[in-house]
């Protein structure tokens, strides 16, 4: 009796943990639809018009943090990395400018994403972007009011001269 009682209940949580695992890996796949099977950004991709400006971008999300000025959270899908910009970091002279500067513009709002086609990810998995608020380039915002220099990492679909750069 005390034998398949235990079996019992180790089956129960084999089962719960198996659809546990389904339900996270499900939400996660659907956090990520934007990219296709080898990692690169699908083909869908959608035109935003702006004061008869069009903008192309493959998702939009809304930015619930900025970690600094060129990096935010946004829900649903994740830690992005503008793409194409550094800002200084935690410690270094113009931090507080530049993050100030894309927490007014972006915080709180929805964002507009034009991933990076070449390389989607850098080495610690954040998404590569242009972001758009408003209509607005924040990448290339930070560029022309100096809160960030040109970082140019091969391979990108944005390169200077071109594109955010522009």
């Amino acid at each position: 009796m005390k034998n398949s009682l235990k079996k019992t209940i180790s089956f129960i949580i084999i089962i719960a943990i198996i659809i546990i695992s389904i339900g996270f890996l499900a939400n996660f796949n659907n956090s990520l639809d934007f990219f296709d099977n080898n990692g690169s950004n699908s083909d869908s991709s959608y035109l935003l018009d702006v004061n008869n400006n069009s903008i192309k971008y493959e998702v939009k999300g809304f930015c619930d943090r900025v970690v600094d000025g060129d990096t935010l959270d946004v829900s649903g899908i994740g830690r992005i990395r503008l793409v194409g910009v550094d800002t200084p970091e935690r410690g270094e002279s113009g931090y507080k400018e530049a993050t100030d500067f894309v927490k007014s513009k972006c915080l709180g709002k929805s964002v507009y994403l034009d991933i990076d086609d070449k390389e989607n990810k850098d080495k610690y998995g954040r998404v590569l972007a242009v972001v758009y608020v408003d209509g607005v380039n924040i990448n290339l915002e930070l560029l022309k009011l100096k809160y960030a220099k040109i970082l140019y990492i091969p391979p990108s679909e944005f390169q200077p001269g071109f594109g955010i750069y522009s």
